[in-house]
């Protein structure tokens, strides 16, 4: 073996490495986008981007008991 040819046998091992590293590189921990998802939505629920969670069961509960003041006051009128 000449020296070129050793050369780009070396050249050739050191390219196939680093495409076998490019491929590790690109594949995902998530077998499709709904997981991909709900793990984001949980990342960031637990950072606080959305905010508790008890304000909007307070706002339900409140609009729920408005209706049925109002449906009351229908029903009585």
């Amino acid at each position: 073996m000449n020296q070129h040819s050793a050369a780009s046998a070396v050249d050739l091992a050191v390219l196939e490495a680093c495409a076998d590293g490019a491929g590790r590189a690109l594949a995902c921990s998530y077998s499709s986008s709904a997981e991909f998802d709900a793990a984001l939505i949980r990342a960031r629920r637990a950072e606080g981007v959305y905010g508790p969670r008890r304000h909007r069961r307070t706002i339900a509960t409140v609009a729920g008991v408005l209706c049925g003041l109002a449906v009351l006051t229908l029903i009585l009128i």
